[in-house]
């Protein structure tokens, strides 16, 4: 048995897209399930856009998430003689032609054929004139005029495309730059990819790059066309629905494994496992179990995930990921009992950036409050506030237990929900409504720093009313 090679081949003009991302995973996925290799291969012949800074994210961001191929990357740009090499032999072999048509002329060709209600596309019409090359002419594929093709799809079974309607598409340009799908047939071949796992909307490019295939004479590939990511809105997924980039997600503190493993539930699921690692996925992941329907990404679904694996990971390893996000916040952990605060607050967000702003006003002064959490609990709290301060200031043992006793006494004797009693000292605290529980965050602030904090907030509501 042949063993199997799949590839990832991402285009260097933007960063690394969690639909890409998600095409990734499964390549690699499958390749180890095989026991085969797992490539990446960077089509950066687009030389406008392709730039070393997004190969680098790429390329990057892969390795962090545990994508690591198992050869070093190639980049198409430095193959240019063998993808010329190879349209010389599709043209000596009289699968190829030159032909000359003028753009003008090939849109007036789409206007007539859309006008008899045709489907547009090349007619050939320079097929049998033995044109030669010249700075005017491209290179064309002569794809057979009758039968058909077929695509064997792990996913989607046997899919047939008549001849007829495949375009003889342009392997050289009048430039002599090849094109890509010439680059992309000869790369697999060269690569000794035996399997194409790839979004859907590539699935057109499969029979075109079959027959490109057969002109060289190469073996045919396995093929497995993925459903698209969508977002929340049935869309595909672009930056007004979400953030869309894996790095955007990591620079906000979602772990590595919680994209895995949303990411593979993107058009594939096992049951009614909803956490799961990559051991998980290469014990489990059948390609051949992957949905046909578009795959919906949904935010708070991700979160829900983060929050879990959070959840899991020991209390050491914890602060190790969380302290490059301290370091930002020039947040230092200094004593056990820095520690401390950062352990109990370490359920208090969904990821890793949004739990570091919420430790941030136990390490840093408190300039502002949050102008929502304000407008609706601070402002006409005066009251409750001073009535905590008074009570708090007499306590001779700061404790849990002591702390909780007055704030029921507070409820109990002013007549106000809880709502209208925490509230309002939690944001005097930490400027937001998010904390662990009140007395526990009082208990962690400090008897005197929770003081100063309560005058602070009455004499902003004195200036404010």
């Amino acid at each position: 048995m042949k063993a199997i090679v799949t590839r990832f081949a991402p285009s260097p003009t933007g960063t690394l897209h969690i639909g890409g991302v998600r095409t990734a995973l499964f390549n690699y996925v499958y390749a180890k399930q095989n026991n085969g290799k797992f490539l990446i291969r960077i089509e950066d012949t687009d030389t406008e856009r392709s730039t070393k800074e997004y190969e680098k994210n790429i390329l990057d961001n892969l390795t962090s998430i545990g994508l690591k191929p198992d050869e070093d990357p190639i980049n198409q740009s430095e193959r240019n003689e063998i993808y010329l090499k190879a349209a010389e032999k599709i043209f000596q072999s009289g699968n190829a032609y030159w032909c000359d048509c003028s753009q003008e002329e090939l849109e007036e060709m789409r206007k007539a054929q859309a006008s008899a209600g045709k489907k547009p596309m090349y007619d050939g019409r320079s097929r049998n004139l033995g044109l030669e090359r010249s700075d005017r002419t491209v290179l064309r594929l002569a794809t057979p005029e009758d039968g058909q093709i077929i695509v064997n799809d792990l996913i989607r079974g046997e899919i047939k495309f008549d001849n007829n309607e495949l375009d003889d598409l342009i392997l050289l340009r009048s430039d002599g730059s090849p094109t890509y799908h010439l680059c992309n047939v000869v790369d697999d071949f060269k690569q000794n990819v035996t399997t194409v796992i790839r979004g859907e909307d590539h699935l057109s490019n499969t029979p075109r790059q079959m027959h490109i295939q057969q002109a060289l004479g190469y073996n045919s590939l396995e093929y497995a066309h993925l459903p698209l990511v969508l977002g929340e809105n049935k869309k595909r997924l672009s930056k007004r629905d979400a953030v869309t980039s894996l790095d955007e997600y990591l620079n906000l503190g979602y772990l590595p494994t919680s994209m895995i493993n949303v990411l593979a539930r993107l058009g594939w699921s096992k049951g009614d496992s909803e956490i799961f690692y990559m051991k998980d996925l290469l014990k489990d992941f059948r390609i051949q179990e992957v949905q046909k329907a578009a795959a919906i990404f949904n935010k708070t679904k991700l979160d829900w995930t983060n929050t879990n694996h959070l959840a899991s990971v020991s209390d050491d390893e914890f602060i190790e990921k969380i302290r490059p996000f301290l370091d930002l916040k020039d947040i230092s952990l200094e004593s056990e009992n820095d520690k401390k605060i950062i352990l109990a607050l370490r359920t208090s967000g969904q990821n890793l950036s949004e739990i570091a702003n919420l430790i941030a006003p136990y390490f840093n002064d408190l300039d502002s409050y949050d102008t929502d959490a304000a407008e609706k609990f601070l402002y006409d709290s005066e009251e409750v506030l001073l009535f905590l301060q008074k009570k708090l200031s007499a306590v001779s043992d700061w404790n849990e237990a002591n702390i909780a006793q007055i704030l029921d006494d507070a409820k109990n004797n002013l007549g106000l929900s809880i709502p209208k009693v925490n509230q309002p000292i939690r944001i005097a605290l930490t400027g937001n409504t998010k904390s662990p529980s009140l007395d526990l965050t009082l208990c962690l602030f400090g008897q005197d720093e929770s003081l100063q904090r309560i005058e602070k907030a009455i004499q902003f509501i004195k200036g404010n009313n």
